[in-house]
């Protein structure tokens, strides 16, 4: 499985999103730090999250971070070298 697929399926069990949008955009960072695993591989180690779900209504910017943090910390601690993350309440559109 994709480590966007993983993303996306802990994402959304976690916080039932109304919309969730889930970028590989590794092949931005090629040549930077954490570009390449420790495998040797490239790819799959920059991601850019956009997740809009009820449970974010009143939390603060870094609460909501720390949330799909802590849904994301085995990726974050293994493949995922980078992710951007904007996390809104429906409210917020």
């Amino acid at each position: 499985m994709q480590v966007a697929d993983r993303i996306q399926e802990k994402l959304t069990a976690a916080f039932a999103p109304a919309m969730l949008v889930v970028q590989d955009e590794s092949a931005n960072h090629a040549g930077h730090a954490g570009a390449t695993r420790e495998d040797g591989s490239q790819g799959e180690t920059h991601f850019s999250v956009r997740i809009v779900a009820e449970t974010f209504t009143g939390l603060s910017r870094v609460e909501r971070q720390r949330r799909v943090y802590a849904v994301l910390a085995e990726e974050m601690a293994g493949k995922v070298h980078a992710l951007s993350l904007t996390a809104l309440s429906p409210a917020e559109l």
